[in-house]
């Protein structure tokens, strides 16, 4: 027996937390009876049903994505926004793919899509500690002391203690008097680069996601995207899995 919203996601449907989603809107059935219970659990005899239609088997597909600022990292939008999956070939759109966390509307950079919803929920889960680097251009000259102080960690507005794996000063660019650097979280806090570097004086002005786990932008241009080899998804599983041991 396993529980409901492991086995939409292990089917395609969505990513374990969405699913969740689906199962409180009334919209799966099991064995013809609506279910909105999350710890409800199936088995292989059990007929499960999501929007009136049968789960089936389904081939699992996995890209890594550059994306642009100004696309949402969403399946859809209702006021009718660019999202990651616009920027998919036709083929690849009706594959049920869905991104792996997020990216602010106007930030850039590498996002998985995938309709492996255990992949997902392992990447997005905060105990698996998925580092993301990014490179950020902010107003002003950061100083080093400034640089120690990220290091050591810094308290937000909401009290929260944000402390980076690793922060590294990239570039000074006195004439633009605007500074390059680069930032590496483990957490999926929304906004979080921002409001760390807004809590030191230097907000910022681009933001772009350079490393995911052990994967990078190499040979992928802005907008565009490729499939993921099998041993690179092999290696995410992997990686997650010793963490979380």
């Amino acid at each position: 027996m396993e529980r409901l919203n492991k086995v939409l996601a292990d089917r395609g449907i969505a990513s374990r937390r969405k699913c969740d989603l689906i199962i409180l809107e009334g919209r799966v059935k099991v064995n013809g009876v609506t279910v909105t219970e999350l710890g409800t659990k199936v088995g292989t005899d059990d007929r499960v049903t999501v929007d009136g239609k049968p789960l089936l088997s389904v081939e699992l597909h996995y890209f890594l994505m550059n994306k642009p600022t100004g696309v949402l990292s969403a399946v859809s939008d209702d006021k009718g926004r660019k999202t990651v999956i616009d920027l998919l070939e036709q083929r690849h759109r009706d594959l049920r793919l869905f991104p792996v966390g997020r990216l602010d509307y106007n930030t850039a950079g590498l996002i998985i899509l995938t309709n492996d919803g255990e992949l997902a929920n392992r990447l997005s889960h905060p105990s698996f500690e998925v580092e993301k680097t990014y490179l950020t251009r902010v107003s002003g000259i950061v100083i080093k002391e400034k640089i120690r102080t990220l290091r050591k960690g810094i308290t937000l507005e909401d009290g929260h203690l944000a402390r980076p794996q690793d922060v590294r000063l990239v570039e000074l660019d006195k004439t633009h008097q605007s500074t390059l650097i680069s930032i590496t979280l483990t957490e999926g806090r929304n906004r979080e680069v921002r409001k760390i570097m807004e809590a030191i004086g230097h907000p910022v002005k681009k933001l772009t996601r350079i490393r995911y786990d052990f994967l990078t932008l190499e040979g992928i241009e802005r907008g565009t995207y490729r499939p993921l080899k099998i041993h690179e998804v092999k290696k995410l599983y992997a990686h997650q899995s010793s963490k979380n041991t």
